[in-house]
């Protein structure tokens, strides 16, 4: 477990200020620009689980690259440059206070919901009699307020606008580029034997244009089923076989933690710990159709601060 990176500390030049997320430290040079490091932490339950994984933040941040400059036709990205395999470059932009989660069926938090009683979710009515990873008759938009700490939570349409969170013109497009980015995603997991399942997406403003920001299309943000075997396992009821994060919520739930209080997070062995490593790189491969190249380095922590900052200068 010795490859992974958890806790960074970097002092690039110009450098304003350094947020840690659930999985991402961000670094402000000089209210400019944003340098992400994409960290080997893994959350779930919006709890950040205490062992890293090994490659993960490489798998995640090459993902994203690869989906945000497939996407940028559709909406301005915030990346400008990727100098190490774990970090990217970009502008700085104003979140907007709320996520963007599309949905194509009705699997993870939603079926939790509908398996409940609700049929209501984000304002959104939901038919009677769906199945656990039945496909919607058409993607459906659940927004989700966006916590620095603790959990997110769902929220409607009517809400978002109600309490000023973004206004109605900003929302308008921001449903217009989710739909857009999702059938994007959409057709190029097809093309690989993948259903992109749900994914979510994270806006800001610059300028004043909107900015698509933060990851796209990664294992951490998406869910994904493959396609073979796909219809043959919702008629028999069988669970989906899937690349996402969605494997270690289900460890997670089988081994009692869900986040909630006075719950311990089961031990995380070397073991499991690399068979998740395994899977992200899994998906890497099959989503992007490229053999993962893991980057080289005994001093993780040594590389990246040197390729940031040889990149800095540039600027």
């Amino acid at each position: 477990m010795s490859k992974a990176i958890v806790q960074n500390d970097f002092q690039f030049p110009k450098q304003k200020g350094h947020y840690v997320g659930k999985v991402r430290d961000v670094y402000n040079i000089d209210d400019q620009y944003l340098v992400m490091v994409v960290s080997d932490r893994i959350s779930a339950f919006d709890v950040v689980l205490p062992e890293g994984v090994p490659y993960k933040g490489q798998v995640l941040n090459q993902i994203a690259e690869k989906f945000l400059d497939a996407t940028s036709d559709i909406v301005p990205n915030w990346k400008i440059a990727t100098p190490d395999p774990m970090v990217t470059v970009g502008h700085m932009c104003e979140p907007f206070k709320v996520e963007m989660v599309i949905r194509g069926y009705l699997t993870g938090h939603a079926w939790r919901e509908y398996k409940s009683g609700k049929r209501t979710l984000c304002g959104i009515p939901l038919p009677e009699g769906m199945v656990e990873n039945q496909k919607f008759e058409k993607p459906i938009i659940t927004p989700t307020t966006k916590a620095d700490v603790g959990h997110d939570e769902d929220i409607s349409r009517e809400e978002i606008l109600a309490q000023g969170l973004v206004s109605k013109e900003d929302y308008e497009m921001l449903e217009k580029y989710t739909h857009e980015l999702f059938q994007r995603g959409t057709e190029m997991a097809a093309e690989k034997g993948l259903i992109l399942v749900d994914t979510k997406y994270e806006f800001g403003k610059k300028d004043g244009k909107i900015y698509l920001i933060d990851e796209i299309h990664t294992p951490d943000s998406s869910r994904y089923f493959y396609t073979e075997g796909y219809q043959e396992r919702l008629e028999k009821g069988e669970a989906q076989k899937q690349l996402s994060k969605e494997f270690v919520r289900q460890w997670l739930i089988e081994n009692g933690f869900q986040g909630k209080e006075g719950q311990q997070v089961p031990e995380m062995t070397e073991e499991y710990v690399n068979s998740v490593s395994d899977r992200y790189i899994e998906l890497f491969e099959q989503i992007t159709g490229d053999k993962f190249q893991k980057a080289e380095g005994d001093n993780i922590a040594a590389r990246i601060e040197e390729n940031v900052n040889d990149y800095l200068t540039s600027l």
